[in-house]
């Protein structure tokens, strides 16, 4: 399932960090270690400034990509186990406050 709005929240690594176990145990994910969090720094364009994230579960994997300037974020969630794609997007709403559309597609 990909999930993309623009954010209100504050974004920073340890707020990937708990949004990313937040949202794997909020769904019944079992996470087998803890999320691997890149930040481009000098090596990007100031458009692409963010983060890159990827927490691995036991049945997959959620990545997450957060482009600063824009204040927009993109979640994909893929697992091979079942889980409530409505309380995914509501999760990460909440999370990342966005306020307006969501963007949201099973694949």
């Amino acid at each position: 399932m990909l999930v993309e709005g623009y954010t209100t929240a504050a974004v920073d690594r340890q707020m990937i960090e708990a949004t990313l176990g937040g949202l794997a145990a909020h769904l019944g994910l079992r996470a087998y270690a803890a999320p691997v969090i890149f930040s481009p720094g000098d090596a990007a364009r100031a458009d692409n400034q963010g983060f890159d994230a990827f927490l691995p579960l036991a049945d997959s994997g959620i990545s997450l990509y957060y482009w600063a300037s824009a204040r927009f974020v993109s979640v994909l969630l893929y697992s091979c186990a079942a889980f409530d794609g409505t309380a995914a997007i509501e999760y990460l709403r909440i999370a990342f406050g966005i306020d307006g559309e969501v963007a949201s597609a099973a694949i």
